[in-house]
Order: structure tokens, then sequence, then C-alpha cells
């Protein structure tokens, strides 16, 4: 059993109405936690103590060689213990072991990559028409930010946002899932250990409803970085407009595979197996449409069910675990919903479609990977999504038609492209509008490179550079270098 409270302003603190909120395993529905539950009066403490920190602090002065040794200790702090980190994530969310020890060495690199791009050149110089002028811009803090983190990726997606940020000289106000926040938790205790002044970075606890609500609302805060659905980014973006705050937002998605006949079947089975199973499908990018060319789709989709039905579903924790429980009752329902509607849209289900109970399944949020064939784009199952172990194929005859289906949807986060002939996979992908995407593979991620999609999938980029940008403005800067006035007026 693990206690948590919040933390701010450099203490451990629990919520002031002395609220608090069990955490449960996905599993089996035992409480593993007991955490502080916050609201509103909790985030204005927690704002005015970042507040404080960013306008009269050490951090944001400090030489960036600093700060990125403050990062530096913090990931070795958590290298250190990634077997620890890789248990509390299998046990708060629910995925596998492998999974869980992926994403914390993900969590270290992306640190990593942070303090070593934070005293790297930022800025620019102009060679403006007056000779007279030294003009060049320089990129400085935004200030104080607020950090709503998703359930399915808890420690991973947290560093993603703190790392950059706090790199740059701001200060934080991080929220995460109350489904999942035992990791944090756990790795805030490792931001103090590694030297992290006080108020620099704020962990508060609570519903999104109201601390969330209130952290997009508060006038302390210049920016908002919220990974998670659309209806909560279209209320975030909303509430921002009342202080023109800056905001970063990775929403949903319903990305394509689409796969040509002249693959390798097995291996492109594999692959898609991967890009929609990975982590139960509940991955914002997850190839959750598979478009297939009409010539290989009878062989395809019947190794393709075939391969779904010997995943190995078990308890995170256990060895070789391959697919775990969803992260909750509430969404393991919301995904079987979505699986009943469809049957009744009257797609053909190849395998799957069903909760498993049985056994060690009993009490546990498990659905069966699922593969719907003989979809259309009308349906609201490949329009929708569904963030679950579920997979719509639909088929294609020319490449034009695969680009159609391709951006047949609201989203546009990630795509895959399979297909032996170089030139017409670039031609796919190029014409495909999405903003992360693979030629013959799928879900590698890279802290080099930019994260973010088109259309509804969202407004920014996380990681590589571009995530460091996220997290400053931009300052011009003129120096007159000639000796005496300007003598616009005569007098």
């Amino acid at each position: 059993m693990r206690i948590g409270n919040m933390y701010r302003d450099g203490s451990w603190v629990p919520a002031l109405s002395g609220a608090t909120r069990e955490v449960y395993d996905p599993a089996d529905q035992s409480v593993i936690g007991i955490v502080a539950e916050g609201d509103a009066a909790d985030v204005d403490l927690a704002v005015a103590a970042a507040r404080t920190a960013f306008d009269q602090g050490p951090w944001p002065r400090m030489a960036a060689t600093e700060r990125a040794a403050v990062l530096l200790r913090a990931a070795d702090l958590l290298e250190a213990r990634l077997d620890e980190f890789a248990l509390i994530d299998t046990l708060d969310s629910g995925k596998p072991l492998r999974d869980s020890a992926g994403d914390a060495s993900d969590a270290v690199g992306c640190l990593r990559y942070y303090a070593g791009l934070v005293d790297k050149p930022l800025g620019q110089v102009y060679n403006v028409p007056d000779p007279d002028t030294q003009s060049f811009v320089v990129r400085e803090p935004l200030g104080v930010c607020a950090q709503i983190i998703p359930w399915n990726y808890p420690l991973m997606m947290a560093v993603w946002k703190l790392a950059p940020c706090l790199a740059a000289g701001n200060a934080s106000v991080i929220k995460p899932s109350v489904n999942t926040p035992l990791s944090i938790i756990r790795f805030f205790e490792l931001l103090e250990e590694a030297g992290l002044p006080a108020g620099v970075a704020n962990l508060v606890l609570g519903p999104g409803s109201t601390v969330g609500q209130a952290l997009v609302e508060h006038p302390g805060v210049d920016k908002v970085a919220f990974t998670g659905g659309g209806a909560s980014g279209r209320k975030i973006m909303q509430a921002a407009a009342g202080t023109f705050k800056n905001i970063s937002l990775e929403l949903g998605g319903k990305s394509p595979c689409i796969v040509f006949d002249d693959v390798d079947i097995d291996v492109a089975v594999d692959w898609t197996l991967f890009a929609i199973f990975c982590n139960q499908g509940e991955v914002c990018s997850a190839g959750s449409r598979l478009l297939l060319q009409r010539g290989i789709h009878d062989d395809f989709v019947q190794r393709l069910a075939a391969h779904a039905q010997r995943i190995r579903i078990a308890r995170g924790t256990e060895e070789g675990a391959e697919m775990g429980p969803l992260v909750s009752p509430e969404h393991m329902q919301r995904v079987l919903d979505y699986i009943e509607l469809g049957k009744q849209e009257g797609a053909k289900l190849l395998c799957g479609g069903n909760r498993l109970t049985s056994g060690e399944f009993a009490k546990g949020n498990f659905v069966a990977p699922t593969v719907f064939d003989h979809c259309t784009s009308e349906m609201r199952i490949v329009q929708e999504e569904i963030f679950g172990p579920v997979l719509t194929v639909q088929v294609f005859d020319t490449e034009e038609q695969a680009i159609a289906l391709a951006n047949d949807t609201r989203f546009g986060l990630a795509a895959g492209v399979f297909c032996r002939d170089v030139s017409r996979a670039f031609r796919v992908i190029k014409a495909v509008r999405a903003g992360i995407t693979w030629i013959n593979a799928y879900h590698p991620t890279f802290n080099q490179a930019p994260w973010g999609g088109y259309k509804e999938s969202g407004i920014g980029r996380e990681l590589g550079t571009f995530g460091l940008e996220e997290y400053t403005e931009v300052k011009q800067i003129n120096v007159n270098l000639a000796d005496g006035p300007v003598g616009w007026f005569g007098n």
C-alpha cells in the first residue's frame, strides 16, 4: 500500500480539506494506494508557490548548465530505480512490465536529452538595414506552467512535459490522472533529492473537473500543457482564452496503417499487431485503422486474427504478459460499448469482442484483442477514438483510394505505410495529413524528434527542439550603437 501526498513549495502536504482517494490495481480492483484529493484551494497555493519561485527565486536566473545538472542528477536517480518505477506503473495502469520498463527508460533519456539541449544555441542575430543597430532575439522561460498528464503513460509523459519546462527555467504545477498518480509522486521524491529548489515543481492531485479546471482558469498560470481527449482539450482552450494563456494540446487520434500488396505479409501482420495492441490499445497514436489493398485482404486478415488470438493476456506483473487489463472499469465499459456498436453497425467481428471474466480475469478489466472487418468510413468505430484493443479493417484498390481513406478523419496524429516500393511509400506518406509517420514500421519514437498532430489531434509539439521552444517566449532586443539623439523632433 502506497500513501501519497501533494508536493508544494518543497514540502509534502495533505489536501487542505483532508480528503483522500483510493488507487486501484486494474488487474483485480485491489487497493494499492491512498492519495490526497485536492481542490481549487490546493491549486491556489501551488500556483502561488510556483509564481514566487519563478518571479523571485533562483531557478530562472541560474545558468543553463546549473539547471541541466539537476536534471542529470534526477536522471541518474531514476535510472538506478528503473525496476521500481516499472513495477509502480504496471500496478497502477495494468500494462505489462516490459512496457513500463521501456517507459521508465525513455523518461531517463528525455531528462538527459533536455539537460544536454538547454545550453545549445537558441537565438538569432539579424543584419537589419540600420548599420547603427544590432538586432537579435533570445528565448526566455514562459513562467508558471500547468501540466496535465494522462493515465496511459504516467511517468513518461510527466517527464516529457517536466524536462523541457524545467530545463528552460520555468516553474510547474503538474496534475496526474486520478487513475495513475503513484509513479509521479515517487518521481517528485527524486526531484527533491536531486536538489530542485522549493516551489519550482509542484504536484497537485485530484480530478480534472475540479483541480484541472482550477489550474487552466488560474490567472497565475502562463501556460497549459495537456495530453488527453478532445472534449477536455476544447474545455481547456475555452478556459485559457479568458487570460490568453499559451497552450499546447496533445489530443486523440484515429490513425491508419496502410498496407500495399507488395509487402511480406507476415512482417506487416506483426507490425499491425504492435500498432494496435501495444499498451492494450490505450495509445493516442495507435494504428487503429487498417487499410488493406484488396489483393492481400483475405490472406492478411486470416493471419492477423489468428495471431491476435495468441496474444498472451495476463496481469502485467506476470512473466511473459503481452497485454494487460484496461485502466479502469469505466474505461473498459466504454471500449465494450464501442464493440457492441461495431456489431450493430454491421462490421464483421473476426476475433475478440468480449471481456475476459474466467479465472484470474474475474475481477480485472481485461478485454480480448478485437478485429472488425468489412468496415466503412461512415461507421462510428472507424471515425471515433476507442482507445482500446479494437482494430477496424477497410479495403482499397488504388494509391489514391488509400490516401483518401487515410485522410477521411477529423484526426491527424499518426500514420504508417507498409510498402516495398519506396517511391510509392514516400508519395503516400507525404499525402497523409498526420504529424507522426512511419514507413515499414509503427510506434518507435525518439526524444530527439517532435511529437504532435494535425487537425483535431492537437496544437503544438512535444519532444525535440520543438518541445523546448514550447516552453519559451521569444524576445527581440535592439541595441543602438550610435552615440547621439534620434533627432525626430525639431526642438
